[in-house]
């Protein structure tokens, strides 16, 4: 039996099948970039629009961007598109320059949640954005989806607003907001958009643009996959939709919350999700299925569109850090069935994997070995893993009726296809491509998997590694480990001296650079001096640290916020406070001078002095190091730097009396004036 011949869950009368992309060649003829402001548009000879894509990054006409992959897409389907990049939120004049769109918006904060790109763990601003030309911050502005859709609405009111994007899709829902510490409502009641698009959303703007085209109601379009609205306090939702607690009761009880995001994992496989329905008050937020997963053909198809694979020429060569990371890079599948607590990928582009064909990739590269500017180099040939290429159930009966949340934990599931023969295969032809010199393999490898064929293994290490391969243990603590969904120690072990042996044979001297997340839900002290002396013991002294960041939606963030696991309701311990975070993070960089003083707190907190000294597995010294006490004081200087401590000004030289950079209200804000009340207690002139 065929996955095509197992009929999906009723979601619509009209909407079973996937819309289709259009049929084009492999890969096409880059074409300039798509307008992206009026005088480019009129010098098309254009008069209007049909959609118009606001987005919060830099616009790069690159398939890993995705205003370049969407605007190309609705192009390839005969609509003409205008991208409108880091507009000033401010005014609705930047949203009219195109004029009146004649189909919809189609808003998104960028390819990441607008506060996890402007803020740190600790909740500090960022000192850059990687989506930004030059790097800058202060582009977009916080929780952009909202203001973006607010401007469009004030702009051309009646014009159908469709958000999407990572934003979007994982606020689509009632959902914990780490930055203010409070559980938040529907992000398509805040931002008042028509229509929220979740998942990856090339099937549902093709199928939006033209079903508004050919006279429909935005209203229509709620019998749409991957798709969530808000209804009007008088209607009703459907009688299919399953109920989950209400925002009212997710934000007052977090049992209750726990409960809504049990429920909403359990329905995210697009082949037996049910539709679900949230109420806010008296409005009920619907979501749909998620839309059924994009064939091969139309993988294809989206990956080969004309793109000229550059930032667009208005930013005069200035670069936008995130393009120089991926513009060498080839995609080669979506999708990840790991189903990591903490991360979004698995609920953004499903769990299913879809993968493009050997045929299309391999003319992606001899396109870009076609191209001067080219170096011969590509930098990555993967996707959110790099090992998990065509993988699928291997009983799609089983796969369509299938409630599991990973494939993979806690063991491999035995009805998992493994194979990585097209992938070796896909290796080979890519390094014989040419005009390609290097294909490095730079996505993370999934270690329970690549330990099933030592063929893959040798292929990676003798063509695809540059010295070092990136790999995400997380942590070494095993029930860290299980809240985390990520195989135990003993996996991590048995990869690395799988790749030194590869490695040996392949007469190379490589290493593994392996990633850890401090702070994660059930990481205490103890965990993370676990960890530390790990670390010490293997030689690794990590220059980047992950501190764990609650991002919307994720299992982890509704541990973090509950305190329970939502699935077996255990108790979990979380670092909340900052200084609690700091020394998680300072452990996993004990060797760094700047940390001494933290990790030294964190030891005897814990109750390792056993740690301090000369030892083997001892973390830091019994003294501190003169280049630790030098960093202690330099940042005592810093912190009294400025006005912060009661800087007062000086009237003699024509200051205003006060405190300086505060508002001259006195001592005590309460008071009108900053003068001093002279009233006479009975005490006084005696």
């Amino acid at each position: 039996m065929t996955l095509e011949a197992i009929a999906p869950p009723p979601c619509s009368s009209r909407n079973e099948a996937p819309t289709q992309l259009p049929e084009l060649p492999l890969v096409q003829i880059a074409r300039p970039h798509l307008p992206a402001s009026r005088a480019e548009m009129l010098a098309r000879g254009w008069d209007a629009v049909d959609v118009v894509f606001v987005t919060g990054d830099a616009y790069v006409d690159h398939p890993a961007f995705a205003m370049g992959i969407l605007g190309r897409v609705l192009e390839a389907a005969g609509f003409r598109v205008a991208i409108l990049s880091q507009p000033d939120w401010k005014s609705a004049d930047a949203w009219r320059q195109f004029g009146r769109p004649r189909l919809f918006f189609g808003v998104s904060a960028g390819n990441m949640d607008s506060m996890i790109n402007h803020y740190t763990a600790n909740k500090k601003v960022r000192n850059d954005d990687a989506y930004s030309p030059g790097g800058r911050i202060g582009l977009r502005p916080d929780r952009a989806t909202i203001p973006y859709c607010h401007r469009a609405r004030e702009a051309f009111p009646g014009v159908p607003i469709v958000a999407g994007g990572v934003e979007a899709s994982l606020r689509r829902l009632a959902h914990y907001d780490y930055w203010s510490d409070t559980v938040k409502r529907s992000i398509i009641l805040d931002s008042k958009a028509d229509l929220v698009v979740f998942g990856m959303g090339e099937q549902q703007v093709v199928e939006i643009a033209r079903r508004l085209q050919a006279g429909e109601s935005i209203k229509d379009l709620r019998d749409m996959r991957g798709t969530a609205y808000a209804m009007g306090a008088s209607e009703t939702p459907p009688a299919d939709a399953f109920r989950l607690p209400t925002y009212e009761e997710v934000k007052a009880d977090k049992g209750k919350f726990a409960e809504a995001t049990k429920r909403i994992h359990l329905e995210t496989n697009p082949l037996n999700a049910k539709r679900l329905v949230q109420y806010h008050d008296r409005q009920a937020v619907v979501c749909n299925p998620p839309a059924l997963p994009i064939s091969q053909e139309d993988m294809d198809r989206a990956y080969g569109l004309p793109y000229t694979r550059r930032p667009h020429p208005m930013y005069k060569g200035e670069r936008i850090p995130a393009f120089e990371v991926v513009k060498d890079s080839v995609t080669i599948m979506r999708g990840c069935f790991g189903g990591c607590t903490f991360c979004s990928i698995t609920a953004h582009q499903g769990r299913i994997i879809q993968s493009r064909s050997q045929e299309s990739i391999l003319a992606e590269l001899k396109a870009m070995g076609r191209d001067p500017k080219f170096s011969g180099v590509v930098s990555d040939i993967g996707g959110p893993t790099a090992n998990m290429y065509q993988m699928r159930c291997t009983r799609p009966e089983v796969e369509a009726k299938c409630k599991r949340l990973s494939c993979v934990h806690p063991t491999v599931c035995k009805l998992l296809g493994t194979d990585h023969g097209p992938l070796i295969d896909l290796m080979k032809q890519s390094r014989e491509t040419p005009g390609i010199k290097k294909v490095h393999v730079a996505s993370g490898i999934r270690m329970d998997l690549a330990q099933k064929s030592p063929e893959y293994l040798e292929e990676l290490a003798k063509h695809h590694v540059g010295g070092h391969l990136k790999v995400a243990p997380e942590h070494t603590d095993p029930n860290v480990l299980k809240l985390m969904k990520k195989p135990n120690q003993a996996d991590y072990d048995g990869f690395a001296e799988a790749f030194q042996e590869a490695s040996r044979k392949a007469g190379k001297r490589q290493f593994l650079v392996p990633y850890y997340i401090a702070s994660h839900p059930g990481s205490d002290l103890n965990a993370m001096i676990d960890l530390a002396v790990f670390l010490k013991r293997n030689g690794y002294k990590p220059d980047q640290v992950q501190d764990f960041i609650p991002a919307p939606f994720d299992i982890a963030t509704c541990m973090y916020y509950t305190g329970k696991d939502p699935f077996t309701g255990e108790e979990v311990h979380i670092a909340r406070g900052l200084r609690d975070r700091k020394m998680q993070r300072a452990l996993m960089q004990f060797f760094k001078p700047d940390n001494y003083f933290m990790v030294r707190e964190a030891l005897l907190k814990a109750g390792r002095p056993d740690l301090i000294g000369p030892g083997c597995d001892c973390l830091i010294p019994s003294n501190p190091p003169k280049a630790a006490i030098e960093a202690r004081r330099r940042r005592a200087n810093d912190a009294a730097e400025g006005d912060h401590y009661h800087a007062m000004t000086n009237p003699d030289q024509g200051e205003p009396v006060g405190e300086r950079g505060l508002p001259n209200q006195g001592y005590r804000p309460g008071r009108k004036t900053t003068r001093r009340q002279d009233k006479k207690g009975p005490w006084q002139g005696r």
